[in-house]
């Protein structure tokens, strides 16, 4: 745990100082806890996140609650999810090159950029699915029944396969010092987390490509 300078205590109240050093013991007491149940808070925070999901895509969630944006906004979600997609997979793989090439901080830095992307790509999927529905397939039954639906239902399996693995490998590597992952299950659930991860974007691209480029 990292102290304040004599020269900073100085300049501080002490009841300051006392709040200071209490969040910081507080900070690394919940770190400590979750390094030592790092299953059980992947699975808390997957039951929290799919709760979220399911609430917006089923309109559980009440829509009244969240400000409505503009018409335009809503019509650019799906493109910025894309172009927000296109970025993740390539920060994924220089990411999974990077630690190939045991560039240990390139890999954290662009792991870092493909899980804010993913955290984006969510949030703006989930605002627009609760505000405005989900859009509805413009192509012939066909291609619906055949090509489209199974593509978004393994697209949509696999993202929820994806969010415990993730926040498994993250809550891993955010506790422990890089010395010490080596040691643990990071890089053994990685890998398959990796390629789910990046096979379900690939196939959102697809299933964009349907619904808003195609037909």
């Amino acid at each position: 745990m990292g102290e304040l300078s004599p020269m900073v205590e100085s300049r501080l109240p002490w009841e300051a100082v006392i709040a200071v050093y209490y969040h910081m013991a507080m900070r690394a007491h919940m770190r400590a806890w979750i390094r030592e149940h790092v299953l059980i808070t992947s699975l808390v925070l997957t039951v929290i996140s799919l709760a979220l999901v399911f609430g917006a895509t089923l309109d559980i969630l009440p829509a009244e609650m969240l400000p409505v944006a503009p018409d335009w906004v809503f019509d650019g979600i799906p493109h910025a999810n894309a172009g927000i997609a296109v970025i993740a997979l390539v920060t994924m793989g220089l990411g999974y090159r990077s630690i190939r090439e045991k560039h240990i901080q390139c890999h954290r830095r662009f792991m870092l950029i493909a899980l804010v992307m993913f955290a984006l790509f969510l949030a703006l999927y989930l605002y627009n699915v609760a505000v405005t529905g989900t859009h509805p397939f413009p192509g012939p039954d066909v291609i619906y029944y055949y090509v489209y639906l199974p593509i978004l239902v393994i697209h949509m399996v696999l993202a929820i396969i994806c969010i415990p693995l993730l926040y498994y490998v993250v809550l891993l590597a955010a506790t422990h010092p890089i010395s010490a992952i080596p040691a643990t299950n990071h890089a053994r659930v990685a890998r398959p987390a990796l390629l789910l991860w990046a096979i379900s974007f690939a196939l959102g691209l697809v299933v964009y490509l349907q619904l808003y480029i195609l037909y």
